[in-house]
């Protein structure tokens, strides 16, 4: 019995490994395949700069995907639920809503992440003091004055939606993807993209 318990325990221990490899590169493929240039670089320098510290986070301590590699799983989902809704409503911004979705719970990398090396995760001192939504923001700013400081920005001075209007709008994601003030959110959702991150996001929390 104890031998078999261990191989099945060793099965389902692979078969979560090769969903969570599957969904790492859904992430990929859909992060990078956006027609804004400028949140398609900075998704590529967020999973550049972080990949390996994403791919050990769980999306939560407890109640939902709160295991080693759960955000990828979480993140992964809700691209793809963002990606087909946007097929059938074509005026929403998906580029905008598929990085909103990348970004909205990076700074759960400070909150929940685990150690290469290990079981239990770590939490530190930014992670337990600020909370995943201001350090979300916080990531994105830092990514983005960057990527405006770089020779390539020169390129996008012209591109419509202005830069700062789009780095305002993504910012929006983030801050309202808790939906209600008393859940954490410091504003509301106040776009299409906005509330269906929040409502896509509310739903894949189901999963234990």
């Amino acid at each position: 019995l104890s031998s078999s318990s261990a191989a099945s325990d060793v099965y389902k221990r692979q078969a979560l490994q090769a969903r969570q490899d599957h969904d790492w590169q859904c992430i990929l493929s859909l992060s990078l395949d956006l027609r804004d240039p400028r949140l398609r670089a900075l998704c590529d320098l967020f999973l550049q700069k972080f990949g390996e510290l994403f791919r050990r986070t769980a999306a939560a301590r407890r109640n939902h995907h709160a295991r080693r590699g759960g955000l990828v799983e979480h993140v992964a989902q809700m691209q793809r639920v963002a990606d087909s809704l946007c097929a059938l409503y074509p005026e929403w911004n998906r580029d905008l809503l598929l990085a909103g979705v990348l970004f909205h719970d990076c700074g759960k990398l400070w909150e929940n992440s685990y150690p290469k090396e290990g079981f239990q995760q770590t939490h530190s001192l930014r992670g337990e003091l600020l909370g995943h939504i201001p350090l979300g923001i916080e990531v994105v700013n830092a990514l983005w004055r960057e990527l405006m400081q770089s020779e390539t920005s020169a390129s996008w001075r012209d591109l419509e939606p202005a830069s700062e209007e789009v780095r305002l709008h993504l910012l929006h994601l983030i801050a309202s993807h808790h939906g209600q003030y008393e859940f954490g959110s410091p504003t509301l959702p106040r776009s299409p993209e906005a509330c269906l991150l929040y409502t896509s996001d509310a739903a894949d929390e189901e999963d234990s």
